[in-house]
């Protein structure tokens, strides 16, 4: 089947799908211009393991070190923008209202794109909350409302509930997911008839077992991705290609004679 009659059966696959799930990764956002997790590590990082700064030991050690390396992917962050495939998956969304994104992206892109509904598996760079989770999981905090300054100040910010230290609201190695988003990611793939899985190697647990979860129930998978991946043994549709090429087209398809 030619790349052109694969785009237009999975166009098909799309427009009579009923309960959609979108599965996102680290390609998505590495097509904005945002270094995946590993590849972050450069310049003064360049000699860290990422697995080593992210996890909750790393920040009781050394709160200021690990605060310092997250504002620094903050910063590689800041002038990011939805690509054309945060785009296209948006716009998927307003067509089939039913459908959800479910990422394991933590920069917060789909929703400037203009999706709706996203689950976020790991979290967020966007938010902050109390290490100790003080006021309830997650106790969130708007850290631009605290008298702190990072110029002058010796640790990361403080919770202004009870003292500690407040750290990103991501997830870090050894740490469980957000409360309600995997159960809510699971039970939406258990049910889905469609899985539209876009750029994502499917090795990170257990965000890597979501698609399989729904081809067990006789969902149709359907895999963007430049390059093969652990899904694509189970994916009926593999689209080769990034996901601001592929799925534009995905969408033009969709919409076309509308």
């Amino acid at each position: 089947m030619s790349d052109d009659s694969l785009i237009r059966e999975a166009a098909r696959v799309l427009r009579g799908s009923q309960r959609l799930v979108i599965l996102t990764g680290a390609g998505v956002s590495k097509e904005s211009g945002i270094p995946t997790f590993r590849d972050a590590l450069e310049g003064l990082w360049e000699n860290y393991d990422a697995q080593q700064l992210a996890t909750p030991d790393a920040f009781r050690r050394n709160p200021r070190f690990v605060w310092d390396w997250y504002q620094h992917r903050r910063e590689m962050m800041a002038e990011a923008r939805p690509n054309p495939g945060h785009e296209a998956i948006a716009a998927l969304q307003n067509h089939l209202p039913q459908a959800v994104v479910v990422t394991q992206n933590i920069d917060g892109l789909h929703q400037m794109a203009g999706s709706q509904d996203v689950i976020e598996l790991h979290g967020s760079l966007r938010r902050n909350k109390c290490f100790d989770n003080c006021q309830g999981n997650p106790t969130l905090i708007n850290i631009h409302t605290l008298a702190w300054n990072p110029a002058t100040d010796d640790g990361p910010p403080p919770c202004p509930h009870c003292g500690g230290w407040v750290r990103p609201d991501v997830v870090w190695f050894h740490e469980t997911l957000p409360p309600g988003a995997l159960e809510r990611a699971h039970l939406l793939c258990a049910a889905a008839d469609v899985v539209l899985v876009i750029g994502t190697s499917g090795v990170v647990q257990p965000a890597a077992n979501l698609p399989f979860v729904a081809a067990r129930r006789n969902a149709t998978i359907i895999e963007v991705n430049p390059e093969l991946s652990q899904i694509t043994a189970i994916a009926r549709y593999y689209l080769p290609g990034p996901s601001g090429e592929i799925m534009p087209q995905v969408l033009a398809a969709m919409t076309d004679g509308e």
